[in-house]
């Protein structure tokens, strides 16, 4: 039977989505970078791509990968699958933060090999998948520590620190909420994820955390601890699965809107009335 308190966090939610899960307001978000493609593939590259890079300010973020994206052409896939040193060359003085072109190209170096084996990430991704896994943390791993051992292989135990960032592994307790993203933007399938990955059951995947979304949870009382940790994410998903089972995932884009459109930052503020979470605001 369904508590009080979840059948009022649902019908929160259930309002939240409804006013902000829509594809006119994807952006300033980093996935309106995939809807610049029609064809599945070039999708799938940008998707992974701006989810990497998606970490800073909006605007860098959007900056970023304008400029990277640009660099690659009309077909992200094609440039990875034909990945060569020119191309590398091409990504030489890219920069986002703390990744540097290199760190791309190497990254875009292992897909390369990625592609011409499997054809598509999908087919390569779920070659670690099991669906009796309990959610979708093990086959992450095995996704980031397949591609870290190939670039191991190639460099003779050399792995750049940029490239672990890049591919950071659920194994050192890190939310991966960049590789989380990745995944909900091609397991779903609504107005706003794509759903371009049909191999994997969407209530295996882990909610995308990091302050501004754990500072919502802690409002909905899902989980109380100060850091965004992988632990933190997996008890957030598995108190938003009690509401929604089959897709506890399904909330993330319109709980996010509200620090991304709303400017929220937690403290209280005149707008905070037209707010659906404000009466749970109220009560902390």
């Amino acid at each position: 039977m369904v508590s009080k308190r979840t059948a009022q966090i649902k019908d929160v939610l259930e309002r939240l989505y409804a006013r902000y899960n829509h594809r006119d307001l994807i952006k300033p978000d980093p996935m309106q970078f995939l809807y610049r493609y029609s064809a599945p593939s070039d999708m799938e590259i940008a998707a992974l791509l701006a989810a990497m890079l998606a970490y800073g300010r909006v605007l860098h973020i959007q900056k970023s990968l304008t400029d990277l994206l640009g660099r690659m052409g009309d077909s992200p896939f094609e440039f990875v699958r034909n990945f060569d040193n020119d191309k590398r060359g091409k990504l030489k003085s890219f920069k986002h933060r703390f990744t540097a072109g290199d760190d791309i190209s190497d990254l875009l170096e292992l897909l390369r090999g990625v592609l011409g084996k499997f054809g598509g990430l999908e087919e390569f991704f779920v070659q670690g998948y099991n669906p009796h896994d309990k959610n979708i943390i093990p086959a992450l791993s095995k996704f980031c520590d397949s591609l870290l051992d190939m670039h191991v292989k190639n460099t003779n135990g050399c792995i750049r620190k940029g490239l672990s960032y890049l591919l950071v592994r659920p194994a050192g307790g890190s939310a991966c909420k960049r590789l989380n993203l990745f995944l909900r933007w091609m397991v779903r399938d609504d107005d706003v994820d794509t759903g371009l990955w049909k191999s994997i059951d969407k209530a295996k995947l882990i909610v995308p955390i990091d302050v501004h979304m754990s500072r919502l949870c802690r409002i909905l009382e899902f989980y109380s601890r100060k850091t965004v940790s992988l632990s933190a994410a997996v008890e957030i998903t598995e108190s938003f699965a009690k509401i929604e089972p089959a897709d506890p995932v399904k909330y993330d884009f319109a709980l996010s809107r509200i620090g991304i459109l709303e400017s929220c930052t937690g403290r209280r503020r005149t707008e905070c009335g037209d707010c659906e979470l404000f009466t749970m605001c109220l009560h902390r």
